[in-house]
């Protein structure tokens, strides 16, 4: 958990969101929270300085890379500081006193209706895309929409009130969400003696091989690849530019690479040294998760 003093924290989503549990892991109970529409918007308050720091999903085991966030990393306006692995448990939830015979319609984020297809492909439900999960349940709440379940977490149950008409519907009991930790590029990093891991932005010349060159140099110096992910680059059709994470024991080994990679790529970025999460990190109870996000 991060123990610098931060005023606010910038997150896309509102309470009762996956994302406010992830911020309230990370960052602590004492920080207030910024809720934003996108997650552009968290991207924009943390560069400007609106916000001290920022959290932002990166990918989902089930449904996969969110591509446009990646793409908001190569912007370089923002750092990664940390990370973390939430496990996410989706439940649909309704107004009391509703059966699963009741319902017509399901409104939710469209990454957690992913999650949850199976279950939901069971049912002739109408399925509705909206931007939050927790604000989908207090939609619910607030508009008395009998007839309307959402798919969100177990804190939303409890802060607005809903039943759990059908628990635990996301299609893996492996569920995990990733979230990054962010704050301005343009502040100091600190030196991190604990710094595990790393996320690096590229792009290689148009040419057999040379992403495999990179790759052997990595793993030359012991360095341990947990993601690759490649991107499009505008204006050059079928050219693409990547973003990888590797782990190492020893910040030196790091270090090796990134001064031998300017001779294989291109445009390298270090878009954050950091200290890897945990995937058995515990969620904090509902009554934990709501009081200082406005």
């Amino acid at each position: 958990m991060s123990s610098n003093p931060l005023s606010a924290i910038a997150i896309q989503g509102y309470a009762g969101s996956f994302h406010e549990q992830a911020a309230r892991l990370h960052f602590g109970a004492a920080p207030a929270l910024q809720p934003c529409a996108t997650f552009q918007e968290v991207v924009q308050r943390v560069a400007d300085g609106r916000a001290s720091a920022g959290l932002m999903a990166i990918e989902n085991t089930l449904a996969g890379s969110i591509l446009p966030n990646y793409l908001l990393l190569q912007q370089g306006t923002v750092r990664v500081t940390g990370e973390i692995y939430l496990p996410i448990r989706q439940h649909l939830l309704a107004l009391p006193g509703q059966t699963l015979a009741d319902i017509k319609e399901v409104h939710s984020h469209p990454m957690a209706l992913r999650q949850c297809s199976p279950f939901l492909d069971q049912h002739s439900w109408r399925l509705v895309e909206t931007d939050d999960t927790g604000r989908s349940a207090q939609r619910v709440r607030d508009e008395l929409q009998w007839g309307v379940a959402a798919v969100a977490g177990e804190q939303a149950a409890h802060l607005f009130g809903l039943e759990l008409l059908a628990p635990d519907i996301h299609a893996d009991p492996g569920n995990y969400t990733r979230f990054l930790a962010l704050a301005p590029a343009s502040t100091e990093a600190p030196a991190l003696p604990q710094a595990d891991k790393a996320s690096l932005y590229f792009h290689t010349a148009h040419a057999p091989g040379t992403l495999a060159r990179v790759l052997t140099r990595i793993a030359g110096h012991g360095l341990n690849l947990t993601k690759l992910q490649s991107s499009p680059r505008p204006g050059q059709p079928w050219h693409y530019s990547f973003h990888i994470d590797v782990e190492f024991d020893n910040v030196y080994h790091l270090h090796e690479l990134l001064a031998e990679l300017p001779e294989l790529t291109e445009d390298l970025q270090v878009l954050g040294i950091y200290h890897r999460g945990e995937m058995n990190e515990l969620l904090p109870t509902p009554t934990e998760s709501t009081a200082a996000c406005y």
